[in-house]
Order: structure tokens, then sequence, then C-alpha cells
């Protein structure tokens, strides 16, 4: 029960005609558990690459393979609420079977207990992420796609929202897929980090890092970022 992409093509045609490459062949694969980071400049066709795995765009050459029947959890860079719709109402909606035990946990590890009558309106950018964070994790995925869900954040609230993501995945054995322009971000929460070229985007270099998540000392990802600086990747 894996995750597998296998896409050898991805192209558009614009509206003068020209054909134009997204997407190059890359492959990878990702098991439950594991948190994949996909890393690579802005307009490479992360966005597309994105669409495609989750079943929003047929059109492409090559394979996808989930899990039957898996459960997706879609977190967005920006967090598309119902703005006619509470917190908990927002959540719901996209989870309706969850229990009460399982969204008061959610409420308390992203701090939303206080605010769960509160409409999208009345949210800041950052409690508004942690809704779309709740509304992923309710419906319990086994796949978990993650678009950017700290940009335009202060790196202190960024940090402990990123704190919040690692506790929420470390829950239970979901496959993640992060997209990030955050080193940072990539070390502290990946199993396996996939850096791509500019478009059409190919994987120039996947790197696994063996520290078990929860067990990466300041240390050892200050030394992680170190051998990574030092490589000569294209996207960086």
């Amino acid at each position: 029960m894996r995750l597998e992409v296998d896409i050898t093509g991805k192209t558009f045609t614009s509206a003068a005609g020209e054909t134009h490459e997204v997407l190059a062949p890359l492959r990878f694969a990702l098991c439950p558990g594991e948190v994949g980071v996909l890393i690579g400049p802005s307009g490479c066709g992360k966005s597309t690459m994105l669409r495609i795995i989750l079943g929003l765009d047929s059109d492409f050459r090559g394979r996808i393979a989930r899990p039957p029947q898996a459960r997706i959890g879609m977190v967005f860079q920006e967090p598309r609420l119902l703005p006619w719709r509470s917190v908990e109402q927002n959540v719901r909606l996209a989870a309706p079977e969850v229990t009460e035990a399982k969204l008061s946990e959610l409420f308390r590890i992203l701090e939303l207990e206080a605010h769960r009558s509160h409409f999208p309106g009345e949210l800041s950018l950052g409690l508004a992420r942690r809704v779309g964070l709740a509304r992923a994790f309710a419906v319990e995925p086994d796949l978990l796609v993650l678009d950017e869900p700290l940009a335009s954040l202060d790196d202190a609230l960024a940090g402990r929202l990123r704190d919040e993501i690692a506790t929420l995945v470390a829950s239970r054995p979901v496959m993640t897929l992060l997209v990030t322009h955050s080193l940072d971000d990539a070390i502290r929460l990946g199993d396996r980090l996939f850096f791509l070229s500019p478009r059409p985007a190919r994987i120039v270099q996947e790197i696994p890092i063996a520290i078990p998540r929860a067990m990466r000392s300041e240390a050892d990802l200050g030394r992680i970022r170190a051998e990574l600086a030092a490589l000569p990747l294209e996207s960086k």
C-alpha cells in the first residue's frame, strides 16, 4: 500500500498554439508513515504535479497508483474555507463522520478550541491555516498533500505551525507529500527530499534523511543543512 508516481511527461498548448513541456519524466514512491518533500523553483510545475497526483488532471503521460479507496487530505496554499460556515462547520463538512473526541483532539493540538464558532472572516491567516489542517486530518487521510502550508507566515508562527504539523503527521501512518520553498521546513518535516529542476520539472536529486524526525537535534539539522548547501543542486 503506497503512492507510486511515474510521470513520463506533461504538456499544454498556449492560446497562441505553442506547445510547452511542463513536466519531464520523473518517478518516486511513498510508503505509509513517510514524508516526501518536493522542493523546486517557482513555476517549475509543482502545482501541476499535485493536480495529477490528486487525480484532478488526467491529461498527462504516465501512471499514478494510489491505494484503493485512499482517503485524501489536502491543504492548499490558501485555506479555501467557506466564509458563511463556522470553523467547526467547515471541518465537519469535509469529515461528517468525525467524532467529537477526534475533533476536540485536533482542535486542541492546533489551538482552535476557542475558535470553533468563529467564521473565516474573523480569523488571522495563521488560524485559517490551522482550520485547513484540521479539515485535512479530520478525514483520517491515507494520503496527505500539503501545498506550501507555511507560506506568508512570520518565522515564529511558521515554527509553531510546523511543530503542530509534525505532531499530527506522527499520530498516524499517513503518506505525506509536502511542497515547500523552505529548506528548514524540508529538513525538519521530511524523510526524503526531492529537488526539482526548473520547468520542465524533473527530479535532479533525491536525498534521504536517515535520522527519524522526532530524534533530529538542532545540531543534526545544522549538519544536514550544511550538507545540502554543499550539493550542486540545479533547483537551489
